[in-house]
C-alpha cells in the first residue's frame, strides 16, 4: 500500500486517515525525504497519535526549485476536444518550478490574462536520476518513479495560442497547484496506476472525468521518450496530460478552416470575441476541487481545493 507523506512548514508528516504523524527527519526537500524512506515507514508504524489533518496548512509536497516538465495532449479525450485526428507525435514542455504552489493556495491570474484555464494531471515524483539514453520498461518504474502527486497546469490560453508560447503561458507563480500528498509507493501499487481516476470541478460542476486508461503515452514509456534528451533528478516531478474537459476546445472544422485563410490578427480577434462567450475558462471567486484516486483507495493522494483570484494590487 502506498503511503502518503504531507509537508507543512513544520516539516513532514506521514498522513493516516484523518490523523497526521511528523516524520523525524532533517530532509527539507523532497529528494531527501524519498532518500529517508525509513524515517517515514517509522512514522507509519509508531503507534503515534497524532494531530488532526484539518489542522494542518498543507504546503506543496514537491519542494522547488525542481525541474517541472509536462506531457502535451495526452488523452485521447484532450486530443479529440482539441482538434486531433490520427496518430498524435508524443510532446513535452517545461513549466518554471517558480508556478509551483500550495494544493490550497490562490491561482493568481494576472491582469493581462483574460482566458485562464484548469488541466488536472497525474504528476510523477522521481525517485532516482534519470539519465540521458535510460530506457524504461514498465517493471523498470518503481526504479524511478518514488510517488504520485495532483497537479494543476493552469494555462492562460490567450498566451498560449496568439504567442505559441508554452513556457510562458503556464509558468506564472500559482500556476502549479501541487498536493496535498505525496503518495510514495510500493512497488506492487504501480499495477493500479490504469486505475486512477482523476476528476476536477469548479464550483460543484464536474469538468473533467476519466481514469489513466485513456492516457495515449503511459509514464514508462513517457520517461523513455523524455529520456532521449532530458536528464531527471530525484524529486523532479513530470506532468503526464490532462484528460477532456477543459474550458478550451477546438472550433469545429469548417470554421476552422475558414479562420485559416484569415490574417492572423483578425483569425485571434474572431476566435477570442466566440471564446469570452464561453463561461467555463476561470474567474476570480471560482474554487477549482481536484482528485485522484483508485475505485478501493488503494492510492488516493487526497483533495486540492484552490480558490481562483485576481491581480495582486502592487502597494503605492
Amino acid at each position: 500500500m502506498s503511503t502518503n507523506v504531507l509537508r507543512t512548514a513544520e516539516g513532514w508528516w506521514v498522513v493516516l486517515g484523518d490523523r497526521a504523524v511528523p516524520v523525524d527527519t532533517k530532509a527539507v526537500t523532497t529528494a531527501k525525504l524519498i532518500a529517508d524512506r525509513d524515517a517515514v515507514q517509522e512514522a507509519a508504524l509508531s503507534g503515534d497519535a497524532g494531530t488532526p489533518v484539518a489542522d494542518l496548512v498543507a504546503l506543496s509536497p514537491v519542494t522547488t526549485p525542481c525541474r517541472v516538465v509536462a506531457q502535451m495532449v495526452n488523452y485521447r479525450s484532450h486530443a479529440r476536444d482539441s482538434g486531433f485526428t490520427g496518430d498524435i507525435p508524443p510532446a513535452f514542455f517545461r513549466k518554471a518550478s517558480g508556478s509551483v504552489s500550495g494544493p490550497r493556495d490562490a491561482v493568481v491570474r494576472p491582469e493581462h490574462v483574460k482566458f485562464l484555464d484548469y488541466e488536472i494531471e497525474l504528476g510523477l515524483v522521481m525517485g532516482a536520476p534519470l539519465p540521458v539514453g535510460t530506457v524504461v520498461e514498465e517493471r523498470d518504474l518503481p526504479s524511478y518513479v518514488a510517488g504520485l502527486v495532483i497537479t494543476n497546469d493552469v494555462s492562460a490560453r490567450d498566451l498560449q495560442l496568439t504567442k505559441t508560447q508554452f513556457y510562458e503561458s503556464k509558468s506564472y507563480p500559482t500556476f502549479t497547484p501541487t498536493g496535498p500528498h505525496l503518495a510514495l509507493l510500493e512497488p506492487e501499487d504501480f499495477a493500479h496506476l490504469l486505475d486512477l481516476r482523476l476528476k476536477l470541478s469548479v464550483n460543484g460542476d464536474l469538468r473533467q472525468d476519466r481514469t489513466l486508461a485513456d492516457m495515449i503515452v503511459r509514464p514508462a514509456q513517457a520517461l523513455t521518450l523524455l529520456a532521449r534528451f532530458q536528464t531527471l533528478d530525484a524529486g523532479d516531478l513530470l506532468l503526464t496530460g490532462t484528460p477532456g474537459g477543459t474550458a478550451l476546445k477546438a472550433p469545429p472544422k469548417p470554421v476552422e478552416k475558414i479562420g485559416a485563410l484569415l490574417p492572423p490578427a483578425v483569425k485571434w480577434r474572431a476566435f477570442f470575441k466566440s471564446q469570452a462567450k464561453n463561461p467555463h475558462y476561470l474567474h476570480p471567486g471560482d474554487v477549482i476541487t481536484a482528485t485522484i484516486a483508485t475505485p478501493d483507495g488503494r492510492i488516493d493522494l487526497g483533495e486540492q481545493r484552490t480558490p481562483v483570484a485576481g491581480p495582486r494590487q502592487e502597494p503605492k
